[in-house]
């Protein structure tokens, strides 16, 4: 698998012009002249924005295909895997590539981070509305306008204002997408709690351990950050804080049956330390596990 360490490497081999800055390229293309790439599997040092609406092959993102239904933003950030198969794009399209070394010393190296969609999946890209497709590629031009303009001491500090209005744009786009396909497809907490509803199950037959963040997603076919965002717009918490929620409050129904002391009850929640669900416990309901219980006896 190849991994770019240079922008101009990457565009040779997607057969684009090379890049006018070493650090930071644009690339545009069009139906009629973009290259068809037989395969290309790679990781790399840069941030990559991309559009496109493709005509045929494949995105794939580790083993999860991208959706390409419609017109979609992705996002990928250094040393994520990538592989594209046969694509050919339908209509015009861009990419915006940012070498991790062109941040430092900006406003947008730390903020960059922030933004938790470089964390999702492929298949979970930003699908625009024609309005939103016109704001990007407002913004896209001007980021490729100031590119290919002689180089002045604004520049970099020009192209990092309008990166940082994308990305901003992109965030509120997905708050809107959150909204949209939680009509579509139904409560995400629902299918979250019964989830670790039949997880507490199986731990009745077979020892699970703790359910994660990551091990409910996977069974959602969802990246664990898309599945925390998602929840956190329906519940204003976390995936893990629910998880915590649910644990807790199973716990508090053995603690009230009375038939099982503290280490049985942490055991047949999934925990190997019995301090530890003691501490979370405390921290959740602002007493420790005994005292809990004695309150309820007495």
């Amino acid at each position: 698998m190849k991994h770019f360490k240079k922008i101009s490497d990457l565009h040779q081999v997607l057969g684009v012009k090379p890049p006018e800055h070493p650090l930071f390229s644009v690339a545009y293309g069009e139906r009629d002249n973009c290259t068809s790439i037989s395969e290309l599997e790679f990781f790399s040092d840069f941030y990559i924005i991309g559009f496109k609406k493709l005509k045929s092959g494949q995105m794939l993102y580790g083993k999860t295909k991208y959706d390409h239904d419609l017109g979609s933003m992705s996002f990928i950030k250094p040393q994520q895997k990538v592989s594209f198969r046969n694509m050919e794009l339908e209509e015009k399209g861009f990419m915006i590539i940012i070498h991790e070394d062109f941040l430092p010393g900006t406003s947008l190296y730390n903020e960059i981070k922030k933004y938790g969609y470089f964390d999702y999946e492929v298949n979970e890209a930003l699908h625009l509305s024609p309005a939103e497709e016109n704001i990007i590629w407002n913004l896209y031009f001007s980021i490729e306008k100031e590119y290919n303009n002689n180089t002045d001491e604004h520049s970099k500090a020009i192209i990092i204002s309008h990166i940082d209005s994308m990305l901003k744009y992109a965030q509120r786009f997905y708050k809107r997408q959150f909204i949209h396909r939680t009509a579509l497809t139904g409560s995400t907490v629902t299918k979250f709690n019964a989830l670790l509803a039949a997880n507490f199950e199986e731990r009745k037959s077979k020892d699970t351990g703790l359910p994660t963040v990551a091990s409910l997603a996977e069974k959602m076919h969802i990246s664990p950050r898309y599945l925390t965002d998602l929840l956190k717009e329906e519940t204003g918490k976390t995936a893990l804080e629910l998880i915590h929620l649910f644990l807790i409050g199973e716990a508090k129904n053995m603690l009230t049956a009375g038939d099982m002391n503290i280490s049985e009850i942490s055991s047949s929640l999934g925990f190997e330390n019995p301090t530890y669900f003691s501490r979370l416990f405390k921290k959740e309901v602002g007493s420790a596990p005994n005292k809990f219980r004695d309150r309820l006896l007495n």
